[in-house]
């Protein structure tokens, strides 16, 4: 199976499900090339112009082999993203006749009924999804939200719980429809809504010989009893290179082994700021990395992580372990384990220290 993820935050959680039904996983953030077992391919569309995102949709679907293997495409659960052109694309350079697109996750309390997407209870617009900078909840109708879709040939039906996904695959698998959603969706899918869900920590996660960024805005504070180096103002400012920093955090590690890197500073913000940072803490790991060799890459927040393994020239991962739901431990070319998590997600009990 193909799995096409517009972050690789989403494509990180469907990896991890994929690992734990069974299959042999491979996260690629690079060109495409086809072998057995699950590709999961995190093409980083939704931090793109709708123009680009096509644009890089095509180029993707146009490394993918012709024939044999099934698609699912992995949208994000909160409607955010380029949705209805990049299915569009995808029906037009796949051969697909038409789209389910089904982003409920009645597991984590977002439904469909009626039409209308509720979290918890809430429509969607009510929620902080309203505020989203780039994707804003603007009203929890999905006609209203995406009005193209329909006329497009993507159908958009209820789903309050798991079994209604179950009754939508079981109605529309017929070979001509692409599946596309969330991660409750993906399990039905591949026949493992009973039983991968409920996963819990699993796993557990232990320092030595780590480097660890904090790349998310909604990182919270950890106290892991190792040292620490923040982003300094005049950086954070853009006014300064990472020169002494990288010198100083190499000096740091060399000395004790491992090092947290944290973004302190909260009074910039806008898509440019977003990019400064992610941009400067991927160049920054990646000096650390071909320096330090360290056996461990930790990563939170989705765009951070993208952007490293950019720098770094990291295409594709090899999944060895989910250690929780959402946040999986892979394996790089060179060796070095990689830890991703979403930002918003929590760590709970990974740590070992």
């Amino acid at each position: 199976m193909i799995v096409i993820a517009d972050d690789i935050t989403g494509a990180a959680e469907i990896a991890g499900i994929a690992f734990e039904a069974g299959e042999d996983v491979r996260l690629v953030c690079g060109d495409v090339t086809v072998t057995n077992g699950t590709t999961v391919i995190a093409t980083d569309t939704r931090s793109m112009t709708e123009v680009e995102a096509i644009a890089e949709t095509r180029r993707i679907t146009s490394s993918l082999p012709q024939q044999g293997g099934s698609l699912f495409k992995k949208t994000d659960s909160a409607l955010r993203g380029h949705v209805v052109v990049e299915l569009k694309t995808l029906m037009e350079t796949t051969g697909y006749q038409r789209t389910v697109y089904l982003p409920a996750n009645p597991s984590k309390g977002r439904i469909i009924k009626d039409g209308v997407y509720y979290i918890n209870g809430t429509p969607i617009d009510q929620t902080d999804f309203s505020f989203d900078p780039e994707f804003p909840a603007k009203t929890a109708v999905l006609r209203e939200r995406f009005p193209d879709a329909e006329t497009n040939g993507i159908l958009m039906p209820d789903a309050e719980s798991k079994e209604d996904i179950q009754k939508v695959i079981a109605t529309y698998d017929d070979g001509h429809t692409l599946f596309a959603g969330a991660a409750d969706l993906f399990e039905a899918t591949i026949g493992t809504i009973d039983t991968i869900g409920t996963i819990d920590t699993i796993g557990t996660i232990d320092t030595i010989g780590t480097l660890f960024l904090c790349g998310s805005t909604q990182s919270k504070p950890l106290d892991l009893g190792i040292p620490v180096t923040a982003m300094p103002l005049d950086i954070y400012d853009g006014s300064k290179d990472i020169t002494s920093w990288l010198k100083e955090a190499c000096a740091i590690y060399q000395r004790e082994g491992s090092l947290m890197i944290t973004i302190p500073h909260r009074h910039r913000t806008g898509k440019e700021v977003a990019v400064h940072l992610r941009e400067t803490t991927a160049r920054l790991i990646q000096h650390l990395v071909e320096r330090q060799q360290p056996r461990q890459l930790i990563i939170e927040g989705g765009a951070s992580t993208f952007a490293t393994l950019r720098h770094l020239g990291w295409n594709e991962l090899k999944v060895v372990s989910q250690l929780a739901p959402g946040v999986i431990k892979t394996k790089a070319p060179n060796g070095t384990f990689v830890i991703m998590k979403p930002g918003s997600y929590p760590w709970g009990s990974l740590f070992s220290c």
